[in-house]
């Protein structure tokens, strides 16, 4: 799983073996070793209304509805935004890069814009 923060925004890229892991389990998380502390990042799906944000003790939480985690494992489609305060969210599928790049992207979806 990828973050990306920018000011009040933040992206969350998932691979699809943790797409499934989200449909199958309803959570997901990775985490960054500081040296003093660490910070987890996690997604979790909730009966809530709508896409939510949460940072408190060094872990920021994604709440995710359960019909979108459903949609989002069984369909084609790419994802999902919302608003959570001040927060822009948003949650997608990480495709293939199309330029060369040394990440390793095994799990990652096909790329729609590879086809000719």
């Amino acid at each position: 799983m990828k973050i990306r923060i920018k000011d009040n925004s933040i992206r969350f890229r998932l691979t699809q073996s943790e797409v499934a892991e989200l449909g199958k389990n309803g959570i997901i998380s990775s985490y960054t070793e500081f040296p003093n502390q660490t910070f987890t990042y996690a997604i979790e799906r909730t009966e809530e209304d709508a896409l939510s944000a949460a940072f408190s003790e060094n872990r920021m939480v994604l709440r995710m509805p359960a019909p979108m985690v459903h949609e989002w494992v069984s369909s084609d489609r790419v994802g999902f935004d919302g608003q959570s305060g001040k927060i822009k969210i948003l949650i997608e599928k990480d495709f293939v890069c199309l330029d060369n790049t040394l990440e390793d992207q095994s799990d990652n979806y096909p790329n729609p814009n590879a086809k000719c």
